[in-house]
């Protein structure tokens, strides 16, 4: 979906925002690079240009959960080329960003001190990206191979961006807390004494209720005017269901041994996945529009699929022709340069005006190359894939 939506309006206009890879009371961690792809995300949305991000794709389960309250604005470590700025002051950022400190950077939120260089890999990287000083100022950034540990050719980079790798972080405040309620919880005394020493312990995000100021919704960080269009609204409706049974199983269950009669220890309830209902009721008294598009009918009148023509050539271009003469602008899109090349061949085969590329011409049709494999005609366009003429 991401890719596709990205061939319509820009790849770098679509993000997707991630879903944990674990249960919210669940006492393992997410991934530091699921985590710091879904800060990007928030990151994105919220502080950059309202027009960055145009579509955002989420799972039901990330919508579902809530999160950190004030995720959105945590600071990434940044620095550039040329810049003053102390590696003592680099380490200590990365450090409190919850990167964790190795002899050999090998993971994503690793990083690692030898003299003047510091070696960190970004969450979202797809290399580790080596920082080199002199003296206060960063004189280089390089990318470098994780199996060797050397440099890769041609892999300057002008500048550091690091998201956080966790989305409980471990400030003052939640050290304090975590300090006062392990005089109080026994059963959590072990887990709660090393995160109030600044220790990143392995599922503390489960006991983020307790630790932080509140938790939000995705759907709360989204702009006034956003509106929600959920895919496949009966399988999306089925996999929250599911999802809501598990989380709460698991709340009645993960702490028993702690609390040793059969309840939470603590009230964790905030942090559960909330059911679709509640979701779609906070989206709509937001001014939030929800719509869906099911394989059996849409909520978008105006909009509807390409019947499949199986091959059927000339229904195709009828179709076509009667899509021109009402003034609809009309788009071929097909998978490669020679399917176009005969795409064209095709249409003038049958009169039809067509571009190998846009063009502002309304009669003419425009024949582009991309990665579509649905159409879609409104009220003045037809979109029309290579897949819908010959599936």
């Amino acid at each position: 979906l991401v890719d596709e939506v990205g061939e319509i309006v820009g790849a770098d206009r679509v993000a997707l925002y991630p879903a944990w890879e674990t249960l919210p009371h669940e006492r393992l961690s997410p991934r530091s690079d699921t985590v710091g792809r879904r800060l990007a995300v928030l990151r994105r949305l919220v502080h950059a240009d309202p027009s960055d991000v145009r579509v955002l794709v989420a799972p039901v389960r990330s919508i579902l959960q809530p999160q950190v309250r004030g995720l959105a604005d945590l600071t990434p470590v940044a620095v550039a080329v040329g810049e003053e700025f102390g590696l003592d002051t680099l380490v200590q950022g990365l450090a409190d960003a919850a990167y964790v400190r190795v002899d050999l950077v090998e993971r994503r939120g690793e990083f690692a001190v030898r003299g003047g260089i510091v070696d960190v890999f970004p969450p979202t990287e797809e290399h580790p990206l080596r920082v080199d000083f002199f003296g206060d100022e960063v004189e280089q950034i390089r990318q470098f191979a994780v199996a060797d540990q050397r440099s890769l050719p041609e892999s300057a980079r002008p500048s550091l961006w690091a998201p956080p790798c966790r989305e409980l972080l471990l400030t003052p405040e939640v050290r304090q807390r975590a300090a006062a309620l392990a005089d109080t919880e026994p059963g959590l005394r072990e887990m709660l004494t090393k995160i109030s020493e600044g220790h990143a312990v392995e599922g503390m995000e489960s006991l983020s209720p307790v630790l932080v100021d509140g938790m939000e919704s995705l759907t709360s960080l989204l702009p006034t005017d956003a509106r929600i269009l959920v895919c496949d609204p009966e399988r999306v409706r089925a996999r929250a269901a599911d999802l809501v049974a598990t989380s709460d199983e698991f709340l009645q269950s993960s702490w028993a041994a702690a609390a040793g009669g059969g309840l939470s220890p603590i009230d964790l309830s905030s942090a559960a996945f909330h059911t679709l209902d509640q979701v779609q009721d906070e989206a709509r008294e937001s001014g939030h529009a929800w719509l869906a598009v099911a394989p059996f009918g849409t909520e978008l009148s105006d909009l509807s699929p390409v019947n499949g023509y199986r091959g059927d050539t000339a229904a195709a271009m009828a179709d076509v022709r009667t899509w021109l003469t009402e003034g609809r602008r009309v788009a071929i899109v097909v998978p490669g340069q020679g399917q176009q090349q005969r795409t064209l061949e095709l249409l003038a085969e049958h009169d039809l005006a067509a571009s190998a590329g846009p063009t502002e011409n309304p009669a003419v049709v425009s024949v582009l190359c991309g990665g579509l494999t649905a159409g879609v005609v409104g009220p003045d366009f037809a979109l029309v894939t290579h897949h819908d003429l010959v599936g």
